[in-house]
């Protein structure tokens, strides 16, 4: 038996654990108590991880379709050879922009996996790249870029110094915060209480973390609303910081035209929230000595998404909080992080217009729900391939019935994924990857995330099951199979040849230790002795902490606009405040408002295969009693839930934490069919058939998918279809012996 350490992966505080190894597997995990930041906290998730790592449902060797619609395996030779034989026959007679790529969440916690398949995909010179990021946080970037001109420039809410923060759209004893890396968060949002500050927590849904602190009701896609007028009184009654705008800011007279029609009087139907409380809130905000706004994946999901993710950092600016301590903050990597991205190119906003809708890329990526139409639309680059790593886009982008049926008429789909899921099942092929307990690893993505700045490495805790491979290591295969340079990008171009000078294969390995050791902070190679480099992080298991805090101002010297000033008042959020004033009403027919949550034991689809994560678990829409009398609704009885665009069927669960109007459906259910046992046993509906499917119904400046906020209606069911709230991604009930 043997002891290994290594950190979590599944979400942002990414917390470190400790693995029991017996015979080359995995029978515990244990928070690391050790762990500088973490400190022996772990959740259930990260706890579980050993049940996916060892579950028998698990893919484990490559899978090739059968004419019968099953699977069978096959080597991987065949696998990758019948892959790239196919693809290399597409790009002849189509283009390489017939061929696509859409990577889920997960591939976010490997430092190897994005970078290889943006070098892939940049070699084939295909646009068709797509992501997760359409239905989580590409409108934070989308802002981003308008306000500082890099959308990779995210702030930080500097919890661990300020005195007000106002959270909205967040649930962070749940979700363990969201761009932003901070263990133990629950203990850090206590300590602004405990030392005389508050925090504010403003949610349609009295979540985990508004029954902790106050919570501020907000009515669903009212955000923008209410941001709009905080900024009207802040400038109508003289509280704005003029001083710290005047240094760091252009736009500010402008800025506040664009919010002179948006008293708290006039935005209040709108927002929730009444004039009182909205004029008492802004007047607290300026008036602490350092307070901060944080709006995260609740407040990305409606129909203004990206002005939303803007206003919020405008309040931040326009009250002085912006880049200083306690505060809105910007994180510094011990990586070049603004050199590497210029260098490599995917630091994009705008650069590129997609062929359906003609959205702008963020970072590099067009809007999933853009790809059925791209797969069903004739003409030059249409999408007739696509390969999917760590996703599972049938459950997660919206209109799912649309995706589901134009998959069909793929040439080809290969899944490079754990499971056979809603997605994978309809594949060619299916190629098993590793877990992240399979795979060494470095927190590329997270490390200006960390309020704490820090650094670690891990190495792989136990070796593959069976035949997994790590995904860069197909995407490396099948690019040489086909004949393509993957090092397309140019730290891996650097990374390449140094490596070849120095008679080494390239990887991420090679690439991560000369990005780590040529850095200010490294070890340039043995003339700075004590600098970083992968050899120390690994004597150094636990992580290295580099300060007690991120640096503060900084950030004029890391905004890319020429004048290098925070833009407040651009073409693009001008229209979208037009936009925004100018939509109509919902139908009269669609009531109530349906938005998303996320569960404490469940991490979007992908855990749902976990017998102790799903122990006693029932997806169920929340509502209020008021409306639960309203419409005739029954705890734990079946209800129906319409929209313009489908119909589920689930229980129903009334709670006093639903503010009335609104429904509230926990998304990555819907599970049919598939090779995971025990995530189809739950079946589940797929709130996402509620979404519509239609490009032109996306968010426009960074095409983010409509989840919150979606008109509906709500019906009782009768008692003979208690055995139909398991909907199928098609929007079908699935047959009562599949329950």
């Amino acid at each position: 038996m043997a002891k290994a350490v290594t950190y979590c992966r599944i979400c942002e505080p990414l917390c470190g654990l400790t693995a029991t190894v017996e015979g080359g597997v995995v029978t515990a995990l244990r928070a690391d108590r050790e762990h500088p930041l973490s400190r022996g906290f772990a959740c259930p998730k990260g706890i579980a991880m050993t049940e996916v790592q060892n579950d028998p449902d698990r893919v484990v060797h490559p899978l090739r379709r059968t004419p019968d619609g099953g699977f069978e395996r096959v080597t991987w030779d065949d696998a990758l050879s019948d892959i790239a034989r196919r693809l290399d026959a597409l790009r002849r007679a189509h283009g390489g922009d017939s061929i696509g790529w859409y990577f889920g969440n997960p591939a976010t916690f490997s430092y190897s996996h994005p970078l290889w398949l943006n070098g892939f995909m940049r070699a084939l010179g295909s646009p068709h790249l797509y992501s997760a990021g359409s239905q989580d946080t590409n409108s934070r970037f989308a802002a981003s870029a308008l306000l500082y001109g890099a959308p990779h420039l995210v702030p930080l809410p500097d919890i661990e110094r300020t005195d007000f923060l106002l959270m909205l759209g967040a649930n962070p004893l749940v979700s363990h915060g969201s761009l932003v890396s901070v263990p133990r968060i629950r203990e850090r949002l206590n300590a602004i209480v405990k030392r005389g500050g508050r925090v504010v927590v403003g949610d349609p849904r009295r979540t985990e973390t508004a029954r902790a602190f106050e919570h501020l009701p907000v009515a669903p896609d009212g955000d923008a609303w209410l941001l709009l007028s905080l900024l009207n009184v802040i400038f109508q009654d003289g509280l704005a910081d003029i001083d710290t705008c005047s240094r760091q800011v252009t736009g500010l007279a402008a800025l506040r035209g664009l919010v002179r029609d948006f008293p708290p009087e006039r935005t209040g139907p709108n927002s929730g929230v009444a004039a009182e409380a909205a004029r008492k809130l802004a007047h607290d905000l300026a008036a602490a000595p350092r307070a901060v706004v944080y709006g995260r994946t609740g407040t990305c999901l409606g129909q203004h998404a990206t002005l939303v993710a803007f206003l919020i950092d405008a309040v931040n600016a326009v009250t002085g909080n912006l880049d200083r301590p306690g505060g809105a903050i910007f994180g510094e990597s011990p990586l070049p992080v603004d050199e590497i991205v210029r260098l490599s190119g995917l630091g994009t906003y705008g650069r590129t217009r997609s062929r359906v809708g003609g959205f702008p890329d963020v970072l590099g990526t067009f809007p999933a729900g853009i790809m059925a139409r791209e797969i069903t639309t004739p003409g030059p680059g249409r999408l007739r391939a696509l390969i999917v790593s760590a996703g599972n886009p049938v459950l997660s982008v919206p209109g799912a019935t649309a995706l589901d049926a134009a998959l069909d008429e793929l040439d080809l789909l290969v899944c490079v994924d754990l499971y056979v899921g809603e997605t994978a099942r309809k594949a060619d092929y299916v190629l098993p990857a590793t877990t992240f307990l399979e795979r060494e690893d470095f927190p590329l993505p997270f490390l200006q995330n960390y309020l704490t700045p820090y650094v670690t490495w891990t190495e792989a805790v136990v070796p593959p099951r069976g035949e997994a491979r790590q995904e860069w290591e197909i995407i490396d295969e099948l690019a040489a199979r086909m004949g393509l340079g993957i090092g397309a990008l140019a730290p891996q171009r650097l990374a390449h040849r140094a490596a070849r000078r120095l008679g080494l294969r390239p990887s991420p390995r090679t690439m991560m230790d000369a990005l780590l050791r040529s850095s200010p902070r490294g070890d340039w190679f043995g003339l700075r002795p004590g600098g970083l480099s992968i050899r120390k992080l690994r004597k150094n298991p636990h992580g290295i902490v580099l300060a007690e805090h991120q640096p503060t101002g900084r950030l004029r010297r890391r905004i890319t606009h020429r004048d290098r000033r925070v833009h407040l008042a651009p073409d693009e959020i001008a229209a979208a405040i037009e936009r925004l004033r100018t939509a109509p009403p919902a139908p009269a027919d669609l009531p109530l408002r349906l938005i998303g949550l996320r569960e404490p034991r469940s991490h979007n689809s992908w855990m749902h295969n976990v017998p102790s994560l799903m122990r006693a678990r029932t997806q169920a829409a929340r509502i209020s009693p008021r409306d639960a009398a309203r419409y005739g609704l029954t705890d734990g009885a079946p209800c129906e839930i319409a929209s313009a665009h489908g119909t589920i069927r689930l229980p129903v669960l009334i709670t006093d934490d639903v503010t009335p109007g609104v429904v509230v459906v926990p998304h990555g259910w819907g599970h049919e069919g598939g090779g995971w046992r025990v995530a189809t046993a739950n079946g589940g509906a797929n709130v996402n058939v509620l979404a519509s499917p239609d490009p032109g119904d996306l968010e426009k400046l960074a095409g983010m998918a409509r989840l919150n906020g979606i008109p509906v209606r709500v019906g009782a069911v009768g008692r003979e279809s208690n055995t139909e709230h398991i909907v199928s991604p098609s929007g079908r009930p699935v047959p009562d012996t599949e329950n």
